[in-house]
């Protein structure tokens, strides 16, 4: 189950920014409709937003430290 767990972390470490761009140009170039395939866009999206989150995190706590 560790090794699942680790794969899935690097495979959406690398794969997220690829994936989150080239999905909607796949979609909108013929790609049939598949709702493993938009979850795992959204996912992608969860992703993003928590890395954007954890650096302006960050950011504020290392302005407030002297």
């Amino acid at each position: 189950m560790k090794d699942l767990y680790g794969s899935a972390i690097l495979f959406f470490y690398f794969f997220k920014w690829p994936y989150f761009l080239g999905f909607p140009y796949l979609y909108m170039n013929g790609l049939n409709h598949n709702f493993i395939l938009d979850g795992l866009w959204f996912f992608s999206i969860f992703l993003i937003l928590k890395d954007i989150y954890t650096m302006i995190k960050k950011r504020q706590k290392n302005k407030k430290e002297p």
